[in-house]
């Protein structure tokens, strides 16, 4: 039987302490903004932290009658819990880092709703309305600090890995720790947490008070890869395109674990911007990197790459295996380069204004069915362009892995269908079967029926 807590109060910490009425009204009413249902649902993904599920479905029919209310008081604001997860609590009282993480989904949800939304401030169909809308969301969150040198390695890689990759994820975030790198991640478990987990370690025998753990994530993913409690900060992000933007505008350099899909979404995310012309010039470290038992899936992921997008995006990574050291020094080699290049064009340390994202990427993608049916997976594009619609794929299939409206749309519908130049759907199905194979698809221990079809 599921241990769920009584009703509690808890009293913000964080940024947030007061609301206005109109804030509050919102967030009461369950009728018109659906405000109040995105709260619950990214509220229980944090109070659910160290969940061994990632099927969100599951994690709200088994919480199904979990409450959470604002109450408005004299002296600010405070939320009452009802029949929460009770891991989130030691010995009635909220664990702090999870306390911190519920207020920060309250910040960001308001904040995104009334100042980037409603505001009339932003047009989001503009490229550069998009991109500061991501940068006004991060400075409201407090992400962004001036006159800090370049240090901050995005890592992505899976939440469904083995012990020996996740092990290796700690030694690599170890000896960033070490060289006084800080780390940012998708804020959930496996190679999310990994490196953080080895950051603060070496973080600690560098007598470091300052080392930041960032966590990014979004709602339609928060419930399957609930914020581990090592982020001490977290950013809600409005959907996953503007999470992928936030990533590579503060990052200095990009580590890749194994991972599923969601991995090889985030991979070509990043070599369809940096192959744009118009990014050819800039420096942006990314290496590739797992143990040795790992060999395998980078080849995989190698052969993917060159294959779909030519010879030139490999060179736009390195593959590190089974060198935890080699990988760090690379990073913190390539962060020299970074500073000079920031210098020079006169840009921020913080935000990485210079970086060209076109409109492909930044426009949020709704995987239906008819949208995944009509992806333009062919050659009659610029790479990056393929990279982009590539990316979409993929999107859509871990919206029917892990997120709510994907899984309960592939019960309705059955699989997505997926279709494209014949050498394309032969890569991708080679890949995808070696996903599924690896169990890279589900966390371990649970079975996996693909929620996609490839029309061969």
């Amino acid at each position: 039987m599921t241990s769920k807590s009584k009703e509690i109060r808890v009293t913000p910490e964080g940024s947030l302490e007061v609301l206005s009425q109109l804030e509050v009204l919102a967030l009461r009413d369950s009728s018109t903004s659906g405000l109040q249902e995105l709260f619950r649902s990214c509220a229980l993904a944090v109070l659910n932290s160290g969940s061994l599920t990632d099927d969100a479905v599951q994690v709200f029919e088994q919480y199904k009658d979990f409450a959470i209310e604002l109450v408005q008081q004299d002296r600010g604001i405070k939320l009452e819990v009802r029949n929460a997860p009770a891991t989130a609590f030691v010995d009635g009282r909220m664990i702090r880092g999870i306390q911190e993480h519920l207020f920060a989904v309250l910040r960001d949800i308001i904040y995104t709703r009334n100042e980037i939304y409603d505001s009339g401030t932003f047009n989001l169909e503009e490229p550069e309305h998009i991109t500061s809308a991501v940068f006004h969301i991060l400075r409201n969150a407090r992400m962004l600090i001036p006159n800090r040198e370049p240090r901050m390695v995005v890592c992505w890689g899976g939440h469904a890995i083995g012990r020996e990759e996740y092990d290796y994820t700690k030694k690599v975030g170890y000896e960033l720790g070490l060289r006084g790198l800080d780390v940012c991640t998708g804020c959930g478990p496996g190679a999310m947490k990994g490196p953080m987990k080895g950051a603060t370690i070496g973080h600690s025998k560098q007598r470091i008070k300052d080392g930041r753990y960032l966590g990014i994530s979004e709602p339609g993913i928060i419930a399957a890869e609930s914020p581990n409690p090592i982020v001490n900060g977290l950013v809600i992000m409005p959907d996953i395109e503007k999470r992928l933007e936030a990533f590579v505008r503060v990052a200095h350099g990009i580590i890749v674990f194994p991972g599923g899909a969601g991995t090889a979404e985030e991979i070509l995310y990043l070599l369809g911007i940096l192959l744009n012309p118009a990014n050819r010039e800039m420096p942006f470290p990314v290496v590739l990197t797992g143990p040795e038992k790992s060999a395998d899936y980078f080849r995989q992921i190698d052969g993917f790459i060159k294959a779909t997008l030519g010879e030139e995006a490999g060179d736009l990574y390195q593959i590190i295996v089974g060198d935890p050291p080699a990988v760090a020094k690379r990073m913190r080699r390539g962060m020299q380069k970074v500073r000079k290049y920031r210098i020079a064009g006169k840009d921020a340390f913080y935000f990485n204004w210079l970086l060209r994202i076109e409109k492909e990427f930044q426009m949020p993608f709704e995987p239906t069915h008819e949208n995944m049916r009509s992806l333009a997976l062919n050659r009659d594009q610029p790479p990056h362009i393929l990279a982009a619609n590539l990316r979409r794929a993929f999107s859509g299939i871990v919206a029917g892995n892990v997120k709510e409206p994907g899984i309960r749309s592939i019960e309705k519908h059955g699989p997505f269908e997926i279709n494209g130049d014949a050498e394309i759907m032969s890569r991708l199905d080679d890949l995808l079967g070696a996903f599924v194979a690896d169990n890279r698809m589900k966390l371990h221990g649970q079975d996996y029926t693909p929620c996609y079809r490839l029309v061969l």
